[in-house]
């Protein structure tokens, strides 16, 4: 018998003072049977990072011709491609000449770093390309938040991120993106 997708339904009420943006966001997610709870958990936050009413879920683990998130221009072109994890940097260059703005969210432990290490030379050519950075303990704070339902008031300033919500157990989340490459 085939495992089937987990629906997770999520509220982001988004304060981005940075960018001027503020929004409310209803989004729903299936999360594949693969997807770990804390990969799904840094989608969202790449999400609430980057949003706009534009920004869209991809196929992202069961389609490899599209990311985790996009944003389309009116029309139709790629405006905004966005992979987590440590993606091949073939699949990279061809996102970057697909697309006009290209985000890969590297997420993770020691594995994170030497993806980085080993393939910065070759990302560092791409002008259209932003890498950001989440450290483990980020990455395991955001997966003890998941739950079949959602809401979290998300801030924005001056390049942190503060995740205020869920569970009324948890403590607003910091998290500070480590920004390792920006678009040119």
């Amino acid at each position: 018998m085939a495992l089937t997708a987990t629906v997770r339904k999520v509220a982001l009420n988004i304060s981005d003072i940075d960018r001027g943006y503020y929004a409310e966001h209803h989004l729903t997610y299936a999360q594949h049977p693969s997807e770990t709870d804390e990969r799904l958990m840094v989608r969202i936050a790449a999400f609430a990072l980057l949003a706009d009413e534009r920004l869209l879920a991809g196929a992202g683990l069961s389609n490899e011709d599209e990311p985790d998130l996009w944003k389309h221009d009116y029309s139709g072109q790629i405006e905004t491609w966005l992979d987590l994890g440590q993606p091949d940097p073939a699949r990279i260059r061809k996102a970057c000449n697909r697309a006009a703005h290209v985000v890969v969210v590297n997420y993770g432990d020691q594995s994170a770093e030497v993806w980085w290490e080993k393939n910065r030379s070759a990302l560092m050519r791409h002008d259209n390309l932003t890498v950001i950075g989440f450290d483990a303990a980020t990455v395991a704070a955001l997966g003890q938040r998941i739950a079949r339902s959602m809401r979290f008031d998300v801030l924005i300033q001056d390049g942190e991120m503060q995740l205020i919500g869920g569970d009324a157990h948890f403590d607003p989340l910091t998290i500070v993106p480590l920004w390792r490459k920006r678009e040119a």
